[in-house]
């Protein structure tokens, strides 16, 4: 796999077609090396077959086919962004390709759905895939292998040594998630965070748009949501100290912007996955609407950090109503198949003392048992109905691993974060997980201990060597089961991450390791081995001008 091959002919000069006839330049070549973050699969070299990349290369489309044209353009706008090159885009057939990069769908040739093959010859570059988005993969390959010339040159000349390569990922859900209720990002910021993510081939965007301390979404029918929801008097100053800043804080999202970040994600093969989170974190929704809650306030959007009493409540029809009409708005915005619901850090207290949602419970014929009170039962009615509703709709739920207390319908995908063992426990039941183990897969957790003494983070320790560990299919899962670990994601969340550049610090090159993580086989990630393709793609970091940990 290890793609050392170099061109000796070529240090001194080279021996470039241009125009029809031969010329002898005398220009520095640089040369291209496949060992990117993640591996491919497999890389076969071809010898004495390498390909110049020049001022004179195109790339061609096999057919005037929307996403194939963008793909192509996303290729020319990277190309140029390492090299100063910038390939003109046609269509064409292989004739036209001879002595090009030529971009072709081709399922015969490439089976996986999100698989690749770049083929590079001294005849010209072949980047081949079943789908558009399977060749969107192999342009990241491609761009990650690039040199990145200082100074940037339109006559520039990259050297592609002659290869095969052939790769899919080993995960269909390959996710990041990203808190913007705690700390509210920029439209211009999130597009950034889509473009980080499209680097590393994930392909799945979480974001979280609702909390006790902000509600980030626009609701026609409830305007409040934004209005007062959205808002904070004040920030607590460190780990609740009782200390704030005294300034205000919030901020929303438009629908318009919403769909914009739909439609950019969507470009970049991402699906965006809304978090309304419920029935607990609400404080925000509750202090826009505090008839929802089960005391009737007053409430207000919360000003510190953790787990709070106030959710939801489950014996009030107008709740249901409320989550409805969210609901119908949030799938106008996101086409996404699934809807994530939260489920998480949801206490009971309120419910236990409440009189609707005691009438629930005895309406419903809801009891305690098999170690579960009443009141948590009472959650998976409240669950189950808002499950039955989304279905409805066409759409399936995604919720924390507090879902397993809930009783919900196996269509439930479960996402693990209390740890690897509830995701295991998941799949043995016949449900979906996607792995977000909180000690593999928190990136708001500190990444070196030095960190400790530099900055207050929300605490814990996940290196990078931590993260390139994970595992996402536990030994004592059946084989037959496996199948049901459909995924793995990372998440951020910012109660103490206020500033973009925090926010890249923490994600990043740990997103490298995760990527890894979600395409490579068990057997092929060998952490000594990433080394050197970490440094590679942090200098790409350093040439956008991403802050990451070193």
């Amino acid at each position: 796999m290890e793609c050392g091959m170099r061109n000796e002919i070529m240090k001194k000069g080279l021996l470039c077609f241009v125009l029809g006839s031969f010329l002898v330049v005398e220009l520095p070549a640089q040369t291209a090396d496949y060992n990117v973050a993640p591996l491919p699969k497999t890389i076969t070299a071809v010898e004495k077959s390498d390909y110049l990349l020049t001022a004179n290369t195109r790339i061609v489309c096999s057919q005037p086919d929307d996403n194939l044209m963008r793909d192509a353009m996303f290729l020319q706008e990277y190309i140029q962004e390492m090299t100063g090159l910038r390939p003109a885009i046609i269509t064409g057939d292989k004739k036209d390709a001879k002595g090009n990069i030529w971009l072709t769908i081709d399922p015969k040739t490439v089976k996986a759905e999100e698989g690749y093959r770049i083929s590079v010859t001294d005849k010209g570059v072949v980047l081949s895939g079943r789908t558009a988005a399977g060749i969107f993969y192999g342009i990241q390959t491609l761009r990650k292998s690039l040199p990145i010339v200082e100074k940037k040159d339109d006559k520039a000349v990259v050297i592609l040594p002659g290869a095969t390569i052939d790769d899919e990922p080993r995960f269909g859900y390959r996710g990041m998630h990203l808190d913007c209720c705690r700390h509210f990002f920029s439209v211009d910021f999130v597009k950034q965070y889509l473009d980080m993510m499209a680097l590393h081939g994930m392909n799945r965007f979480h974001w979280h748009l609702t909390e006790d301390q902000g509600w980030r979404m626009a609701i026609d029918k409830y305007p409040l949501l934004t209005s007062v929801g959205s808002w904070r008097d004040q920030t607590v100053i460190g780990r609740n100290s009782g200390i704030y800043d005294g300034q205000r804080y919030g901020g929303f999202y438009t629908k318009k912007e919403m769909k914009d970040i739909v439609k950019y994600a969507a470009d970049r093969y991402i699906t965006v996955i809304p978090e309304v989170d419920m029935p607990g974190h609400m404080l925000a929704a509750l202090a826009a609407y505090p008839e929802l809650g089960c005391t009737g306030g007053p409430y207000k959007v919360l000003q510190t950090w953790g787990v709070y009493a106030d959710i939801l409540c489950a014996g009030n029809e107008k709740v249901f109503r409320f989550v409805e009409d969210v609901l119908d708005e949030v799938i106008e915005v996101f086409p996404s198949e699934y809807i994530h619901i939260g489920g998480d850090e949801a206490p009971r207290d309120r419910w236990k003392v409440c009189p609707k949602c005691q009438q629930r419970i005895k309406d419903e014929g809801i009891t305690a048992g098999n170690g579960q009170s009443a009141e948590a039962r009472l959650q998976g009615y409240f669950t189950k109905r808002i499950q039955k509703y989304l279905t409805s709709k066409g759409k399936k739920i995604i919720g924390w691993d507090e879902l397993l207390e809930c009783d919900v319908d196996t269509t439930a995908t479960i996402m693990s974060w209390r740890g690897a063992k509830p995701g295991a426990e998941a799949a043995k039941l016949n449900h979906d997980v996607i792995m977000a183990p909180n000690d593999y897969c928190y990136f708001d957790y500190y990444h070196l201990e030095q960190d400790r003494n530099a900055m207050t983070l929300i605490g814990g320790f996940v290196p990078i060597e931590k993260v390139y560990s994970l595992e996402p299919v536990a030994d004592d899962v059946p084989e037959a089961l496996q199948r049901h670990i459909i995924g793995v994601q990372a998440n951020l969340w910012t109660e103490y991450i206020g500033a973009e550049e925090l926010v890249e610090y923490q994600v990043l090159p740990r997103m490298a390791a995760l990527a890894e993580v979600q395409w490579m086989e068990k057997g092929q990630r060998d952490f000594e081995a990433f080394q050197p393709r970490l440094k590679r793609i942090t200098d790409i970091y350093r040439m956008y001008g991403w802050k990451s940990c070193r």
